[in-house]
């Protein structure tokens, strides 16, 4: 199946590239990995200007969504750029304070959206009891019953903590750990804070704020995935050996050709994940999330493994911007629950359950 983006799409898509090039995102990046979040933060308010954030919100709540499809198309470019920061928490966040609206809970959407929508202030967010039969959250990457972690707590102007028929707004974290990827740090959230919602309406908003961190991160997946492609393809025309460039060899041109199959493979199922949660077709979205989760995150990781070996020995050097986005493809690729989880889930569907 194909899918095609109309021309509002793309040039949104190009704006925000334009944007993100612009911003020199690399040195935000590590900036942001040393602890100084002024340049991130900045590029964070340009994000909420550009209305990334807003696209999981209705107008009600200065939103202009729900809108997956630009979702999809925002989060690809968030991650060809490697932005840092809680970027999927955040429109998570956005998803399950509207949900909580829509269902009769609007307090905590009239107080927390327009900030968030807005790019003011960020969110991280951790989920359990969704139905996935573990602990969901940005740092567990395992698929097994272990507490969540919460991506930069100690940025995140929201900290939010939904599972076992709650949604509660955690009163701190207590400290933050260093990750795989050094962008992101992992913490968890203080219990017993403040009762937001209760009941099926704080279940229903839990789901869906999963769904869409799902799409989110599927999308960060192709994003980082083209941006390893397109490096490595790059580097591979300008290396010479036997006094030819190294791309030349077919051995090098059928490994990016693999990586560049396993994306484009991806890329469908990543959109048609959107159009289905669009549609509000729960079922079937439920099932084209989990194989765009799965999918983009193996393409990605190949990508990463493919860029790793073609480079080199630079590869492995920290200090050159390869590293930026290998160590997020491999992070990205758990987050959320492991791969084993979101396969369960397309399993089921499979089997009509």
């Amino acid at each position: 199946m194909r899918f095609l983006l109309d021309d509002e799409q793309r040039d949104f898509a190009r704006s925000l590239d334009g944007m993100l090039t612009a911003a020199d995102i690399p040195r935000a990046a590590r900036d942001w990995a040393a602890g100084e979040h002024a340049s991130g933060l900045a590029v964070w308010r340009r994000l909420g200007e550009a209305g990334v954030f807003g696209l999981a919100a209705p107008e009600e709540y200065e939103g202009v969504g729900p809108l997956p499809v630009e979702t999809a198309v925002a989060f690809v470019e968030l991650g060809r750029h490697a932005v840092p920061g809680p970027t999927v928490e955040t429109v998570a966040a956005v998803a399950l304070l509207s949900r909580l609206a829509e269902l009769g809970v609007p307090e905590p959407a009239k107080r927390f959206l327009p900030a968030l929508v807005g790019g003011r202030v960020s969110a991280t967010l951790t989920l359990t009891g969704t139905g996935t039969g573990t602990g969901t959250g940005t740092g567990t990457g395992t698929g097994t019953n272990t507490e969540p972690l919460a991506l930069d707590a100690d940025t995140a102007g929201v900290l939010l903590a939904a599972g076992d028929g709650e949604v509660r707004l955690a009163p701190g974290h207590a400290g933050t750990r260093a990750s795989l990827d050094p962008t992101r740090r992992l913490g968890r959230l203080l219990p017993d804070g403040e009762l937001l919602a209760s009941g099926q309406p704080a279940d229903a908003a839990a789901r869906w704020a999963l769904d869409w961190a799902a799409l989110a991160t599927a999308a960060q997946c192709l994003g980082v995935g083209y941006a390893l492609l397109d490096r490595t393809v790059a580097y591979v025309k300008g290396r010479t050996q036997f006094g030819v460039p190294v791309g030349s060899f077919q051995a090098v041109k059928h490994r990016l050709a693999d990586v560049l199959v396993g994306l484009e493979f991806a890329r469908p199922l990543v959109f048609g994940a959107a159009v289905s949660l669009r549609n509000g077709n729960r079922a079937a979205a439920r099932v084209d999330l989990a194989a765009a989760k799965v999918t983009a995150g193996d393409a990605a990781h190949h990508a990463a493994r493919a860029a790793l070996q073609l480079h080199g020995a630079l590869g492995y050097t920290a200090e050159y911007d390869l590293s930026l986005w290998l160590l997020k493809a491999r992070a990205l690729r758990g987050a959320w629950g492991g791969a084993g989880m979101w396969r369960g889930r397309v399993v089921e569907g499979a089997g009509g359950s």
